[in-house]
């Protein structure tokens, strides 16, 4: 991927489609739309996935208990989306089991919910990963011994998939520019252009790290900015369109997984209200939500509280109360909005039943908006975006003579270039010793892999040229100190953050976020971007404050 400051200079006066936000939405509309042979530019104000792209369930699922409102569409949708998921990107979207418990006082009986599985398989085309088995009371001691058994009447057995959100919105982003799209982070749309008709023609763009300013022509603009959606759509109208969003928020918790000791994914239901959550798996970890509540604070300042963590302490001591866990065992929190699409007005819907459908609305200044949706439908959805486009472009005489077919459902993304076609992880990572043995070991290999795809051999090629770089930022974790410089070469980071957060995770895995490798990082990211002291003591801070933030609930209800 071309480096950031590449992309600025790129960055053309006259395009045919100008994206605005570069979440998993965004980067999807930009890699159809240039797949296309469109001429396409998308700006984000921050870094890619920084909003709620990277702080989603991290799971591509089908979506089971939207069964419960008869939204048989959306699930349709989404398990057959994420079937295209696991084959154009393998490494990031991998099966997992789920466990779905049923008790005695469960608000629905084992029989409902074992025709609900092959409902929920038949909307599937029974492609699901692994057909579903249920398992008796007797077969889940054995394999959950940590599950609440008083009163279990058994459990269904099924699978859905789990991703890592942020680098599925990373090498979506890689495609896009690959096809010949201009990706720009760091880059804020301060106003939106328009015509002597007042139609939305492009957009003035400031670089937030040097100041500069572009403008930005564009046959059709495209809002697909997530939680900032009803800001860009009100920005320069004379008067303010009615919200299309009803944001909420959701809050996840982090813990160790020796502490929660998971064999699959849980599905549970909160004592106190009935919502339905989940405990992953993950790794060396486990993690824990979501919440679900309505949320009209800052965008910009979004964290857990206190109430939200004891919410989903309640619930893992009643599924598993063995594990008594406390506030202590909390690594870490993220906290996410779900852009949902208000429902009609007066209508006073709980917020767990808000639907996840997703809306695309044409202004009648011609901006194009897409908000709502899930994860799992993110390709399906920038299909449908750009299709709305290209009526837009043909209207306005802008459309190039001959489009292309995208192919975005066959095409892979980067990392899953030559991935094996048995899904064997492990032989990539043998692929990755191969090379860069003996400075890389085996479970970096395997993070590697499991990372960056078929990408991670040509990572370690660097670490053969300079064994430096196999240094581990933390001692006893696999990621190494080639993260930081393929982070900046090959995956356009400019900040410290990007690397902490979306490109290692660090932030949430690490037992301490990070912090103990921020000297490192730090050090290295300067030397790559020129960073003076100034400018690297100011990184260190951003990030501490990212954290502070993180652990606010601590001090807070």
């Amino acid at each position: 991927m071309p480096k950031r400051a590449e992309m600025w200079e790129r960055l053309s006066s006259q395009v045919d489609l100008l994206v605005i936000g570069g979440g998993i939405t965004g980067t999807g509309v930009a890699r159809d739309g240039a797949r296309r042979g469109l001429r396409v530019a998308l700006v984000e104000q921050d870094d890619l996935a920084s909003g709620t792209s990277s702080r989603s369930s991290k799971l591509v699922h089908g979506g089971l208990r939207y069964l419960e409102h008869y939204e048989f569409s959306l699930v349709f949708e989404a398990v057959s989306e994420r079937r295209i998921l696991m084959d154009i990107a393998p490494h990031l979207v991998n099966p997992l089991a789920f466990l779905f418990p049923v008790y005695k006082d469960s608000r629905r009986n084992l029989w409902f919910i074992k025709t609900g599985m092959w409902i929920y398989e038949g909307l599937s085309l029974f492609r699901s990963p692994k057909l579903h088995e249920n398992l008796s009371p007797a077969e889940l001691r054995e394999r959950e011994p940590g599950l609440r058994q008083r009163e279990l009447t058994g459990a269904p057995l099924y699978y859905d998939c789990a991703t890592d959100d942020a680098r599925l919105t990373l090498e979506t982003a890689m495609d896009a520019t690959r096809a010949g799209a201009v990706v720009v982070t760091r880059a804020r749309v301060t106003s939106l252009l328009r015509d002597e008709g007042g139609r939305v023609c492009g957009a003035v763009v400031e670089d937030t790290l040097s100041g500069e300013r572009k403008e930005v022509r564009a046959h059709v603009v495209i809002n697909a900015t997530g939680p900032w959606t009803d800001g860009v759509r009100a920005m320069g109208a004379q008067a303010a369109p009615a919200p299309l969003l009803r944001p909420t928020k959701g809050v996840h918790i982090v813990v160790d997984a020796g502490r929660l000791p998971l064999q699959h994914a849980v599905v549970c239901f909160h004592p106190d209200d009935g919502r339905a959550l989940f405990a992953i798996p993950w790794g060396d970890r486990s993690y824990v939500g979501t919440t679900d509540t309505d949320y009209d604070g800052p965008l910009d300042d979004l964290a857990a509280t206190g109430e939200d963590v004891d919410y989903l302490l309640r619930a893992m001591g009643s599924y598993f109360p063995d594990a008594a866990l406390q506030r202590a065992d909390v690594i870490s929190t993220w906290a996410g909005l779900r852009p949902l699409i208000a429902p009609p007005s007066g209508d006073a819907a709980d917020e767990s039943a808000v639907s996840r459908e997703h809306h695309i609305e044409v202004g009648r200044d011609g901006l194009i908006s897409i908000a709502g949706g899930k994860l799992t439908t993110y390709r399906r959805m920038s299909g449908e975006v750009v299709d709305t486009a290209v009526k837009l472009l043909r209207l306005s005489s802008g459309l190039p003579a001959k489009l292309l077919a995208p192919e975005t459902d066959t095409e892979p993304l980067p990392g899953a270039v030559g991935w094996p076609s048995d899904d064997d992880a492990e032989r990539v990572a043998r692929r990755i010793l191969d090379v860069g043995t003996p400075h890389i070991a085996q479970d970096t290999a395997l993070w590697l892999a499991n990372t960056y795809g078929t990408r991670g051999v040509e990572l370690a090629r660097w670490v053969r040229r300079d064994p430096s770089l196999a240094a581990r930022l933390v001692e006893g974790r696999p990621e190494i100190l080639a993260a930081v410089d393929w982070a900046v070469e090959e995956e356009c980071a400019t900040r410290l953050e990007d690397v902490m957060l979306r490109r290692t995770q660090l932030y949430y895995r690490d037992l301490d976020q990070g912090l103990g490798a921020l000297d490192a990082v730090s050090e290295r990211m300067a030397a790559l971007l020129g960073w003076d002291a100034a400018r690297r003591a100011e990184e260190v801070a951003i990030y501490r404050a990212e954290v502070t933030r993180s652990r606010r609930w601590k001090q807070r209800p």
